[in-house]
């Protein structure tokens, strides 16, 4: 796990004052791993650190540095004793609050000391060093009363709303690739019992509540089970920012929707961008064909960006 320096931005530009909270170090069984975080602003939240008594108190937490304007804090929590859970072990959270004044102005390696007057240690240094010179980047480390983080680079977000067989042939096609993957489904037990780690499994009643959470450079694939979700699904993602939106169907389902969406106020052009159907149809409608044209037309995406950045140089 790395520091997510892109959806911060994204969240402090939105919301001005946003607090981090971060699983520094754990011991024995914790809910996630060290390097786990989760932003937090005055009426909202984005990420996990997997959910439960911890995070709501790490959240409440979080909200009073927010109203106090404290800077850092640093708590270590028996899991058991102090929260009921049968985990056994301790976590270190690391509560840091940040705005546009303070953000991160490295794209590479994040070291600052958490505890006010600790000299940089020797082992910092070396870091910051190796970081100069290409070599691998550490783990989130906290020690001495310093904390290092990796900059993670940002990957291109995709949001999947269904776990049906086209929604499981696009993770598998997509499996090991550059992309953050959101996969959204109504129950647990729709999913695989295997999900890429490149994927995070959001089980969502509502999932056009979900869909509003999701960062403002999304590419969206709404193939759910019902007619009535996907139409949900579409209002949502219109109503916020997103990069793209594709809509599994047939040119009848697309222009029922046309109509529908016009008369919850969407705009033509708007409507316009939602991509209906998805994929290639020239390679067919089975859901691996689907899956192909979908994993194809992103990699294309995602090597023209990279070929006008690198033009930019």
């Amino acid at each position: 796990m790395s520091f997510d320096l892109s959806s911060l931005t994204q969240a402090v530009d939105a919301h001005g004052h946003v607090a981090r909270i971060l699983i520094a170090s754990h011991k024995g069984s914790s809910p996630r791993e060290a390097g786990t975080s989760m932003l937090v602003w005055d009426a909202g939240f984005y990420g996990t650190i997997g959910g439960g008594a911890l995070e709501y108190q790490a959240v409440e937490m979080a909200q009073k540095h927010l109203q106090s304007k404290t800077l850092t804090s640093v708590q270590r929590i028996p899991l058991g004793p102090n929260l009921g859970q049968c985990c056994g072990g301790s976590v270190t959270l690391v509560t840091e609050c940040f705005t546009q004044a303070n953000l991160p102005q490295t794209d590479t390696i994040f070291a600052r000391p958490i505890q006010v007057g600790s000299p940089e240690p020797l082992w910092v240094k070396r870091n910051l060093a190796n970081a100069r010179n290409g070599a691998e980047t550490p783990d989130t480390q906290l020690q001495d009363g310093w904390l290092v983080e990796s900059i993670s680079q940002p990957l291109q977000p995709v949001w999947i709303y269904g776990a049906g067989h086209v929604g499981r042939a696009i993770i598998d096609t997509l499996q090991g690739l550059p992309f953050d993957i959101t996969w959204v489904d109504t129950k647990g037990a729709r999913f695989p019992a295997d999900i890429p780690e490149n994927v995070t499994q959001l089980v969502a009643q509502n999932p056009a509540l979900a869909a509003i959470h999701a960062p403002h450079d999304a590419q969206h694939f709404i193939l759910t089970y019902s007619h009535a979700i996907d139409l949900e699904l579409c209002h949502a993602i219109l109503s916020n920012s997103f990069k793209s939106v594709g809509l599994i169907g047939s040119k009848t389902k697309h222009a029922r929707f046309i109509t529908k969406l016009q008369n919850l106020g969407h705009s033509a052009p708007q409507i316009s961008r939602i991509i209906c159907p998805i994929g290639d149809p020239s390679l067919g409608k089975e859901p691996k064909a689907i899956a192909l044209g979908i994993t194809s037309a992103l990699i294309r995406e995602r090597a023209n960006v990279t070929a006008q950045k690198e033009a930019q140089i």
